[in-house]
């Protein structure tokens, strides 16, 4: 049917992810987020996002480092310039933050925040816990600019606050 295009409301657009894709996800317990056409058509669009989750690590739950830094969010930058996230934060639900310290991120590329101790690089960084931070039944993983404003938020699993949208993917 051709016509005009329907108007999007401007204020939250909110990606939503296929019921399948998303049981699939809870099923490995990764949450992979494919950029829609209409992200690519928003000159707003976000330069840093969360592109994945590792939520569930890899075989059991045996608290082992190796076993920690198998559980990651990994944030890519969309635009061909690299991005200062100086300051920036990555949190879960419960409050546990961890504050990017005078990282670069460059143009076109991801880095993966593992939970675990390790020798931060350029394409992996570690958040030094000795515990999982990312909740393998539901949770929030929210990333902050340094003024704390959200820059991206991805949520997984059943909706415990009975409200919003449980199937996944917020941008502010």
């Amino acid at each position: 049917m051709q016509g005009a295009p329907v108007s999007v409301s401007p204020s939250v657009p909110t990606r939503r992810l296929a019921a399948a894709a998303l049981a699939a996800a809870a099923v490995t317990g990764a949450l992979t987020l494919p950029a829609s056409a209409a992200d690519h058509a928003r000159p707003d669009r976000l330069k840093v996002e969360i592109s994945a989750v590792q939520y569930d690590s890899p075989g059991r739950d045996d608290h082992s480092n190796r076993s920690l830094n198998r559980e990651w969010v990994e944030l890519t930058n969309t635009t061909r310039h690299s991005v200062n996230l100086d300051g920036w934060t990555l949190s879960d639900e419960d409050g546990n933050t961890y504050t990017f310290d005078h990282y670069r991120l460059a143009g076109r590329s991801t880095v993966r925040i593992h939970t675990g101790e390790g020798r931060d690089r350029d394409t992996d960084l570690y958040q030094d816990r000795r515990r999982y931070v990312w909740d393998n039944r539901s949770d929030t993983a929210t990333l902050r600019n340094h003024r704390d404003r959200v820059v991206d938020e991805v949520s997984w699993g059943s909706d415990r606050h009975r409200h919003g949208d449980r199937s996944g993917h917020h941008h502010h």
